[in-house]
């Protein structure tokens, strides 16, 4: 897996770069993997905050709502160790046998023009086992985890503004060429007031979405919208070039 640091060594070049988001946007992750992560975060919260289960589902639900990830307030809240809540709640000894290779991902990724770059809220190992099951490390120009999410010292995920303006700084682009490919509309609404383009993937995960999280009153913050990222390179997006 490559991180980013390698993907923006070469000179600046006004070309599009594609922000990919991982878990339900590249792949299912709705059906196993997502409920076992929920379930492994919950019995963390039990275990730290010595609550019982269903309160403690609810105060990560709460912390997910408010920070934009369970693990914000894990950390402001009761000093948890980032690494050691990252390490504890994303154990898939079998995620080879849990992520789907999908050959229409590999032409997809191979198609877009510019580069391509994984932003996800989940830890560097996480990813880099699910980049390497679906076989698209080698697609890929870098990958950005939530451990590389750092802003002002802290601990700053989707859908962070001042993260992505850093971001932004650090792949040396103007926000216009650059397109955020996501199933989270939180995190597309703060792409677009950064001037970054947006692309909705709603089919893999909107109902099992929770309500908070669903669009209300229309689609404001949102370009595109696909029922699947393999129908991205049909989009006027995929033409994008020179910030046009």
């Amino acid at each position: 897996m490559r991180r980013l640091e390698r993907a923006t060594d070469a000179p600046a070049v006004r070309r599009p770069v594609w922000l990919l988001d991982l878990d339900n946007t590249l792949h299912d992750a709705a059906g196993e993997i997502m409920p076992r992560i929920d379930r492994a975060m919950t019995r963390f919260v039990m275990d730290r905050v010595g609550l019982a289960e269903a309160p403690a589902s609810a105060l990560r639900t709460h912390y997910w709502q408010r920070y934009g990830a369970t693990l914000l307030g894990m950390v402001r809240h009761h000093d948890v160790d980032p690494h050691h809540f990252l390490r504890d709640t994303h154990v898939f000894p079998d995620l080879n046998r849990l992520v789907r290779r999908d050959v229409r991902l590999m032409h997809l990724l191979r198609r877009l023009p510019g580069r391509k770059i994984v932003v996800t809220n989940a830890p560097a190992h996480y990813a880099g086992g699910v980049i390497a099951a679906l076989g698209i490390a080698p697609l890929l120009d870098g990958v950005i985890a939530i451990e590389d999410m750092r802003f002002a010292g802290r601990l700053m995920p989707k859908p962070s503004r001042p993260m992505l303006r850093k971001l932004l700084a650090r792949i040396r682009q103007p926000a216009s060429a650059c397109v955020l490919v996501e199933d989270t509309v939180v995190n597309l609404r703060a792409a677009r007031h950064c001037g970054v383009r947006t692309v909705w993937v709603r089919g893999i995960s909107y109902r099992s979405k929770p309500v908070w999280l669903r669009p209300r009153r229309g689609h404001a913050g949102i370009d595109v919208q696909l029922a699947s990222v393999v129908q991205l390179a049909r989009t006027p997006l995929a033409r994008l070039a020179d910030g046009h």
